[in-house]
C-alpha cells in the first residue's frame, strides 16, 4: 500500500451560502445560466451547516437532467509507465519512484478481451488510455487496431481514446477507426499550471481538446484536485472547460503517489470533494460528469451523495492504482437509489466492503499481468 497521510486536510474560509442562494443557483442552472465568479467562490466557501442544501441544490440539477441513471466506465492502460512528460501528479511521469506496473503496449486482442470484461460488467465507454506526451503513427496504428477489434466484438459500446497531444490529422484517424470519444483532461487552471507540469502547457491541452472536436471527436476533458490549488483555480479551470464544451467532465482527486513530487498531499475532506462536484454540477448542468479517480480514497463513506451530483463513474480499477471492487460500486448505486444506465439487473445482494482508509494501492491486476481486472 502507498501514500501514507503526513497533512492535515484544510478547508478554506467559509462564505455566507443559504438555501435561497443556492434555490437561485440551481433554478439558473436549470436555464443553462452557470453561477457567477462570486456565486461559485461563495459555495467553494460555504460551511457545513448548509452542505447538504449544497448537493440538494446540485442534485435537482442533476435529476432534470440524467433522472436516476448513472453511466459506467472502464479505463484500460494500454501501456503502463515510461512516460516522458514531468506531471507532478502522475505515478508514470519521467523520474517517477512510485512502486506501480510497467508493461509494454498490449496487443489488440488483450486490450478487446478486457473491453468484453468490462461490457460485462455492465461499462458502456471503455477509455483506453497510453501516457505520452502524444502518439507517432506506430503508436495510432496500434490504437486503430485495437479499435477495430473492439468493434467487431462490442458494436454498442462508446470507445474514448487518451493518447496525449493530438498533431496532423491524428484525431481524423482515430474517428475513422471507429473511436467515438477524446479525452484529455487540462487538469488545473492555467495560472495553475506551471506549478504542475513543465514539459508541456494549459495551451496545448486546449489545443488538442478542440482538434478532437473539429475531427468530429466527442470531447472529454476535466480536471483534477488536491494539487494545492486555490478556491480560485477551482474556478478557474470550471470557466475555461465550460468555454471548451466538453460532452464529458471527469473530475479527479488527486491519488498521492509515494515517489511522485505531491506524495504525501492530503488537502482534501470529503465534504470540500463534495463542494467541488456541486459547482462543476451547476457549470455544466446537461453534461456528464463523471466521478475519476481519487473518489474512494477522498470520498470514503460519503461517495453515495457523490452520485447524485456525478452521474457517471469509471468501474473497477484506475490507471495504476485499485480501485473499489465492482459489485460493491453496483451495490452503492443500488442502494442510493440509482439505476445503472443501460441496465435493467436487479440491486446486488452481496455484502459491501468497508470504507478505505487514506492509502493507495497500487493496480497489481487486469492490464498487464495474469490476473483478471476488478470488473
Amino acid at each position: 500500500m502507498q501514500g501514507t497521510p503526513t497533512k492535515t486536510a484544510v478547508e478554506p474560509a467559509r462564505a455566507e451560502v443559504s438555501a435561497a442562494s443556492l434555490d437561485a443557483v440551481a433554478a439558473a442552472a436549470l436555464d443553462g445560466i452557470p453561477p457567477t465568479r462570486q456565486e461559485a467562490l461563495a459555495l467553494l466557501g460555504s460551511g457545513e451547516d448548509v452542505l447538504l442544501d449544497v448537493v440538494a441544490a446540485g442534485a435537482r440539477v442533476r435529476r432534470r437532467f440524467f433522472g436516476d441513471r448513472v453511466k459506467l466506465n472502464f479505463l484500460i492502460n494500454m501501456k503502463s509507465g515510461a512516460c516522458s512528460e514531468d506531471c507532478s501528479y502522475c505515478s508514470q511521469r519521467r523520474g517517477s519512484d512510485a512502486e506501480v506496473l510497467k508493461y509494454p503496449w498490449l496487443d489488440p486482442g488483450a486490450i478487446a478481451d478486457l473491453a468484453d470484461l468490462a461490457a460485462a460488467g455492465g461499462a458502456r465507454r471503455v477509455c483506453l488510455v497510453a501516457a505520452g506526451k502524444g502518439p507517432n503513427q506506430r503508436d495510432i496504428g496500434r490504437v486503430t487496431k485495437a479499435i477495430e477489434e473492439i468493434r467487431g466484438r462490442r458494436p454498442e459500446l462508446e470507445i474514448c481514446t487518451c493518447l496525449g497531444l493530438l498533431g496532423g490529422a491524428q484525431a481524423e484517424q482515430l474517428r475513422d477507426a471507429g473511436a467515438d470519444a477524446y479525452n484529455h483532461n487540462v487538469n488545473t487552471s492555467e495560472e495553475h499550471y506551471g506549478e504542475v507540469c513543465s514539459t508541456h502547457s494549459f495551451a496545448d491541452r486546449v489545443d488538442t481538446v478542440r482538434r478532437a472536436g473539429h475531427a468530429g471527436l466527442s470531447p472529454c476533458s476535466g480536471a483534477i484536485f488536491g494539487m494545492r490549488e486555490t478556491d480560485e483555480d477551482i474556478v478557474d479551470v470550471a470557466f475555461a472547460l465550460r468555454d471548451l464544451g466538453p460532452a464529458s467532465v471527469p473530475v479527479n482527486f488527486l491519488i498521492p503517489f509515494d515517489g511522485t513530487p505531491l506524495e504525501g498531499e492530503w488537502l482534501l475532506t470529503p465534504q470540500r470533494c463534495l463542494r467541488i462536484l456541486a459547482l462543476f454540477r451547476f457549470v455544466f448542468p446537461n453534461v456528464e460528469l463523471r466521478l475519476g479517480g481519487g473518489r474512494e480514497i477522498h470520498l470514503r463513506t460519503l461517495q453515495p451523495l457523490a452520485l447524485h451530483l456525478a452521474n457517471s463513474i469509471f468501474l473497477g480499477d484506475y490507471l495504476t492504482s485499485a480501485g473499489e471492487a465492482a459489485e460493491a460500486d453496483l451495490q452503492m448505486i443500488a442502494d442510493a437509489g440509482l439505476v445503472v444506465d443501460g441496465s435493467e439487473r436487479e440491486p446486488l445482494d452481496s455484502s459491501r466492503r468497508g470504507a478505505g482508509d487514506k492509502t493507495v494501492a497500487p493496480r497489481r491486476r487486469g492490464a498487464g499481468t495474469e490476473l483478471p481486472p476488478n470488473a
